[in-house]
């Protein structure tokens, strides 16, 4: 018997790759047209983004409760959150929560391990690469890490909230990843973490010169496993 995989969603575009991964991939691991059973929460994205705005850490973490909450209540056995940048709440929520979560940031970390890499580009929202998600799950496991330079952050925080969670996929923005992991590559790093859920929708092993660690997959991955550990 599978696991109720609750997706606590955040963006339409980066909660729907992840529901999309788990029914897809789903197939592979129980059989053509089986999946675990998967339910979404998604508050308004204005909600999350409000919060964001205002430095109020705390209200992101009740909004992501909220979810938990009423996903606990329609019988998932655990949740997922597909958003990199709202995880900074995530210490403070947890112990709340009526059901566990897997962390995004632990997700990537243990695969960079895993495959051997040590220093990394991290890409995101400028509210994600400037918090705590990652430096300490990275920590964990003595993987280094790089940000952009505050200049290139703020173009890819532009493209991510303007563009890519509205389902705007430009060749300009893909170029510009492009330009800034190569360069991060060339500073030391030896694969990038697609650190906001939306980016591995532009870029990914087949356009990047890094190797990639796509956050959204790999949380939906974690998911599958978790959710299928003692299907028979």
């Amino acid at each position: 018997m599978t696991l109720h995989i609750g997706i606590a969603g955040c963006s339409a575009e980066g909660a729907a790759l992840c529901y999309r991964t788990i029914c897809l991939e789903g197939q592979a691991l129980l059989g053509r047209n089986v999946h675990p059973e998967v339910s979404m929460h998604t508050p308004s994205l204005s909600d999350y983004v409000d919060c964001l705005e205002s430095d109020d850490i705390a209200g992101i973490g009740d909004l992501m409760l909220q979810s938990a909450i009423k996903l606990a209540a329609i019988g998932a056995d655990f949740v997922i959150c597909p958003d990199n940048t709202v995880h900074q709440a995530y210490d403070g929520m947890i112990e709340r929560s009526p059901v566990p979560w897997l962390h995004i940031g632990e997700v990537v970390a243990a695969e960079a391990a895993r495959q051997d890499f040590s220093r990394l580009a991290l890409t995101g929202t400028s509210w994600l690469v400037n918090s705590d998600v990652y430096p300490t799950k990275l920590a964990v496991h003595d993987l280094d890490f790089a940000r952009p330079d505050p200049g290139e952050r703020q173009e890819i925080d532009r493209i991510i909230m303007e563009e890519l969670t509205h389902g705007i996929f430009k060749p300009e923005a893909i170029a510009y990843f492009q330009k800034t992991i190569t360069r991060m590559g060339q500073a030391g790093c030896d694969a990038v973490i697609l650190g906001c859920t939306e980016i591995p929708l532009i870029m990914d092993d087949s356009n990047s010169s890094l190797p990639t660690l796509d956050s959204t997959r790999l949380l939906a991955r974690a998911a599958l496993l978790r959710a299928t550990s003692n299907a028979s």
